[in-house]
């Protein structure tokens, strides 16, 4: 297993294991496509640990099959009926956690994101799961539906040993400050620039 190394040591007080094993608030943020893509990765590797995943889908309609949810589906239910791996539990539109923004008006979308963000804090509080992923959630933050400073706040204060994943374009300056993990996704060249649209396997 390659070993990346440290480029300063904190006087934390902590011991190396210690903050090797701290949890960590990621933002994978940026106009390229991927950011989901590496966090449902991530989401992976943390199942393989035995963790429970909790995905909270914000933005993308209920009626798209995205390829993401079918997969971590069926990982909840290989843990289920075989104890490998770790529980899955998804929450979006279908839920009254999501929305498309064709449908409804804005304030029907607001109030479905303050429950989603309700949902998150309750279940943060809780020490529900081990590893979260907050997926498009960086636009009701920059719509205004949910406070940034209450994110904020909540993520630095959440307890126990909980790691969060966000994704989304235009993170908050905020947000970025506050994370251990910051990506930007950035284009250097996409297939639509040729005309080419989205495919079966790749985007979906």
């Amino acid at each position: 297993m390659p070993q990346g190394q440290v480029t300063a040591v904190p006087v934390d007080g902590l011991t190396t294991k210690q903050r090797r094993n701290r949890p960590l608030l990621a933002v994978h943020t940026g106009t390229m496509k991927g950011k989901s893509t590496a966090a449902f990765g991530m989401a992976m590797r943390a199942w393989n640990q035995g963790w429970s995943i909790a995905v909270y889908q914000f933005v993308k309609s209920a009626k798209w099959k995205v390829g993401e949810e079918n997969v971590m589906a069926t990982l909840g239910r290989v843990h289920a009926e075989t104890g490998e791996g770790g529980p899955v539990v998804w929450h979006k539109m279908g839920s009254g956690w999501s929305w498309s923004r064709k449908q409804g008006d804005e304030v029907d979308h607001a109030a479905d994101a303050a429950e989603g963000w309700a949902q998150i804090k309750r279940d943060l509080a809780a020490e529900a799961h081990r590893f979260y992923v907050l997926d498009e959630f960086t636009y009701p933050m920059k719509w205004g539906w949910v406070d940034v400073e209450d994110v904020v706040q909540t993520m630095r204060n959440r307890p126990g040993n909980q790691h969060v994943v966000i994704t989304g374009r235009d993170a908050h300056p905020a947000l970025i400050e506050a994370a251990d993990l910051v990506v930007e996704m950035t284009k250097v060249k996409h297939p639509m620039d040729a005309g080419q649209k989205g495919q079966r396997g790749i985007e979906w």
